[in-house]
């Protein structure tokens, strides 16, 4: 017998990690990539926007319509909100980047020159700073234009010169943006206002974007019109042919079979979904033997790899708690996996609904719970309920 080599393990945990295999995605990357194809055509082009729960692989597909885009010569502004920066501030250096690239083009050259005042413009309007923007290019003169510190007003316009100079160079710009649910109301407001407008105008501009299932209704709060402007496809946990490719695949790469009862156990405890399944797959091959993956593998894996989960993927959001967010959480993780209603959840907290609301509204807005239903409340986090009993036994509410 011989131990599986480690410096051959196919499998890749971690947050946003391309996998050897990214399975039951393609439709995803498919309409990515038509909508691309389409705008540099001049056609219309329906922009996306994923949602889904932590760790069903959003950010890997955004990565691999990344990679695509720039090989096929389109323009990328990618970009990661978060509670700590807006939308301004994250957007400016990417769209610099975009029109330096253009303004060396005979056909956009002077288009882009007056993007990159403009973009000026608006860096100054919202007080965002960013080194050296004028890169030593004399600007023409576009005083009035993105400068008015209104982002809804501001960001089309903007956009607008974008999409113009990338039109004029016959290519195409994707927005690739992700944990949307972080932008403020009026940022989203700005966005879906902007995509639009780009929408009416026939320019080359196509938003990709990803976020938690409380994007939704954040949206549409946002602009009434966003339903319709966007399409919501849900990413979810794989089923059992594409979790089962998401596994197989890469080890047959490297000449290892799992076993069908090894299967069916990693299956059983991932549920599915495909930060679980690379985490559980790779210390399975780690302690595996011989050429093949075994039940008594996957079942000897269990203490590691929900070490490693805990540690990598669950605390770090714990952390992120205050004390009362934390007892909430816990009243939540003590009735099990959710939903589950919001009285029920105040009644093990040991509060009315309406002294509660705050936390609820302050966890959602952190982005570890949301409201999948009128008067229901979810964990964000899949199978976050069993971490927390292991984290916090004690200071679970008991009902």
């Amino acid at each position: 017998m011989f131990d599986l080599d480690p410096m051959r393990n196919p499998y890749a945990p971690g947050a946003g990690n391309k996998p050897p295999v990214i399975a039951g995605r393609d439709d995803l990357v498919t309409t990515a990539t038509t909508a691309l194809a389409r705008a540099r055509l001049g056609r219309h082009a329906k922009s996306f926007i994923a949602v889904g729960l932590r760790g069903v692989g959003k950010t890997v597909v955004l990565n691999r319509i990344l990679d695509i885009a720039e090989d096929d010569k389109f323009h990328v502004v990618y970009i990661e909100a978060h509670e700590n920066a807006n939308l301004a501030q994250l957007i400016i250096p990417q769209l610099r980047k975009v029109l330096i690239k253009l303004s060396k083009s005979a056909q956009a050259g002077e288009l882009a020159k007056q993007g990159l005042s403009i973009l000026k413009n608006f860096a100054n309007a919202f007080k965002a700073t960013y080194n050296d923007i004028e890169f030593g290019i004399s600007f023409p003169d576009t005083q009035g234009v993105a400068d008015s510190g209104d982002l809804s007003n501001d960001l089309p316009e903007l956009l607008n010169i974008v999409g113009q100079t990338a039109k004029s160079k016959n290519t195409a710009v994707v927005l690739l943006i992700d944990e949307l649910q972080y932008l403020s109301h009026e940022e989203m407001g700005a966005l879906v206002m902007a995509i639009h407008r780009m929408n009416q105008r026939g320019l080359p501009i196509v938003l990709v974007g990803a976020g938690l299932p409380q994007l939704l209704g954040k949206m549409g709060d946002s602009k009434s019109y966003a339903e319709r402007l966007f399409d919501f496809p849900r990413v979810e946990a794989l089923t059992e042919p594409y979790a089962r490719i998401a596994l197989s695949e890469p080890a047959e790469s490297e000449g290892v079979q799992i076993e069908e009862e090894a299967f069916s156990a990693l299956l059983d405890v991932t549920k599915g979904y495909p930060y679980f399944l690379q985490e559980w797959g790779y210390v399975a091959w780690n302690i595996a033997s011989n050429d093949r993956i075994t039940l008594s593998d996957v079942l000897n894996a269990g203490p590691e790899a929900i070490r490693r989960l805990d540690e990598s993927f669950f605390r770090v959001r714990l952390e992120r708690m205050t004390p009362t967010e934390r007892k909430y959480i816990s009243a939540m993780a003590k009735l099990g996996d959710g939903p589950h209603a919001s009285g029920d959840i105040a009644k093990a907290y040991g509060a009315a609904v309406s002294t509660v609301a705050p936390l609820r509204s302050s966890l959602i807005a952190k982005g570890m719970i949301f409201s999948p239903s009128y008067g229901t409340t979810d964990f964000t986090v899949p199978l976050f309920a069993s971490f927390i009993q292991r984290e916090m036994p004690q200071s679970t509410p008991r009902i």
